[in-house]
């Protein structure tokens, strides 16, 4: 069979085209699809970060689809935290949860911080905690991306009681105070002379509606302006800085083309920036709002403020110490100016 010099010109051209596109077309890929799930609504700051975030994703050029899953559509926060830690759901927004590992109950540890300075100062962008809560959530296959502030926790009576206690521990006789499942939450309200009754979050408003408890805490002022309804006084007790952690899969994020896993955790320090920012103004707005409600919102004396600092001293933080260990708590009396 004889080939003419054109055939052969049209055959090499063919060849060479093919050869070129094929690499292309094994390369081609749809973009990585992230899914990002909580359990908050739109009103909690968990819902700011996750937009905000989505949008600097999008504008940094990142190949990466976003499937965002709030309002607790995937489960509520502890079952979702085990998603991340599995690479289910590889990025979430979450409180710490002990039952995987009881060291992450030192996100809950009473009276490190006094106000908002000091707060951004200990867990935000580049703060003296990040390395503590890295090395602790490591261990469970998840980076933190940053640490989300959603204020000082607090007490808060339910309808219908009107006793209102602020000298602990005799103020907490005989109140049935919801706690979360988690043991330095009982370890606290029990120390404070307080029933505590461990309640997953998605009960709580229920029972605190038909009364099955007295009062509850681990309280922000935007889960009180959630539930204002239902709520008779807040009390500013603030025995703890709330904050959340937003992770992500390690072995996702390292599978990730290195370009988009930079552009990615750019994206994320931009974010929290941001949130530092704003949040200290979001969560005084739902203070005031809580205010406006007609929810009775009653300061701590200085010196009942004291004593309460002291009984958590010297009750929760060597239980705590029991937990993680010397070394971290000494960084921990370092960080809150105890001797």
């Amino acid at each position: 069979m004889t080939i003419t010099t054109r055939a052969k010109s049209i055959l090499s051209t063919c060849v060479l085209s093919a050869a070129l596109t094929l690499p292309a077309a094994q390369t081609t890929q749809a973009a990585e699809e992230l899914m990002l799930g909580h359990a908050y609504p739109a009103d909690h700051i968990f819902h700011m970060t996750s937009t905000t975030f989505m949008d600097e994703l999008k504008n940094s050029g990142a190949d990466i689809e976003v499937n965002y899953q709030p309002g607790g559509s995937l489960g509520d926060w502890a079952s979702i935290f085990e998603q991340s830690m599995d690479g289910v759901v590889p990025m979430t927004m979450s409180f710490g949860a002990s039952e995987y590992d009881p060291r992450l109950d030192l996100s809950w540890l009473s009276y490190v911080v006094e106000d908002w300075k000091q707060a951004r100062e200990v867990y935000g962008p580049n703060g003296k905690m990040t390395d503590i809560y890295n090395k602790i959530l490591g261990d469970l296959d998840l980076v933190v991306l940053g640490v989300i502030p959603t204020g000082f926790g607090s007490i808060a009576m339910r309808k219908g009681v009107e006793h209102v206690p602020t000298s602990f521990p005799q103020d907490g006789q005989n109140i049935k105070m919801r706690v979360p499942a988690i043991p330095i939450g009982i370890e606290r309200y029990k120390s404070f002379g307080f029933t505590p009754v461990p309640m997953p979050f998605s009960e709580l408003y229920t029972a605190l509606q038909l009364g099955t408890i007295d009062a509850r805490g681990t309280a922000p002022a935007v889960e009180i302006w959630q539930m204002r309804d239902v709520l008779e006084s807040y009390i500013l007790t603030k025995d703890y800085f709330e904050h959340a952690f937003w992770v992500v899969n390690k072995s996702w994020l390292e599978d990730l083309p290195e370009a988009d896993r930079n552009k990615l955790i750019a994206a994320a320090d931009t974010t929290m920036a941001k949130v530092w920012d704003e949040a200290q103004a979001i969560d005084e707005g739902f203070l005031n709002k809580v205010r406006e409600s007609g929810v009775k919102v009653v300061e701590l004396s200085p010196a009942d403020m004291n004593k309460a600092k002291e009984i958590l001293y010297a009750s929760e933080w060597p239980y705590m110490e029991g937990i993680v260990g010397a070394e971290i708590m000494a960084k921990m009396r370092d960080i809150a100016g105890i001797n």
